[in-house]
């Protein structure tokens, strides 16, 4: 497995996409620490920005976001949750043409470890847009670094790697 990783690209581009109807860029604590921790593994943030809670908001931005910028990878962040305002997964599922399908229960099975039982309500996704690997996260401080420590990060040179090849 280790020579299977070991050409994939080390430094890539990363647009951050916050969404939320009550946070600026000032108060976006998730937003700012997947910024630092993606620097800080080596990629360059090509996009951040703060959305509010809005599908076509946010469809637009990602489908804007992957022609302008063309970047590797983009993180959304909020509006994953059950409530009647969270409607990232609903803007941008249909733009897949092709899910991560076991992102989702590994990152259940994971916040399951942290924060028991509540972790059945997390709708967390991630798939294919054009050649852009697009992660659907929680907008909690907590759930962004275990999704960008144990699954995202550790992984994202090896699906760019693989996305482009197709």
């Amino acid at each position: 497995m280790l020579e299977h990783k070991e050409n994939t690209p080390r430094h890539l581009d990363i647009g951050i996409v916050t969404v939320s109807s009550t946070r600026s860029m000032v108060e976006d604590q998730s937003g700012k620490w997947i910024g630092k921790r993606a620097k800080k593994e080596g990629h360059t943030i090509v996009f951040r920005r703060v959305i509010p809670d809005d599908a076509e908001a946010i469809k637009e931005t990602v489908l804007t976001l992957i022609s302008e910028k063309k970047p590797h990878a983009i993180l959304l962040t909020g509006g994953t949750g059950l409530s009647s305002k969270d409607v990232t997964i609903e803007a941008v599922h249909p733009l897949f043409k092709k899910e991560l399908t076991a992102f989702g229960p590994v990152f259940a099975q994971l916040s399951f470890e942290e924060i028991d039982s509540s972790a059945i309500m997390s709708r967390a996704t991630a798939g294919i847009i054009d050649s852009t690997v697009v992660f659907c996260i929680p907008g909690s401080i907590k759930a962004c670094k275990l999704a960008c420590k144990a699954l995202i990060f550790p992984e994202l040179g090896h699906i760019a790697k693989h996305v482009s090849e197709s």
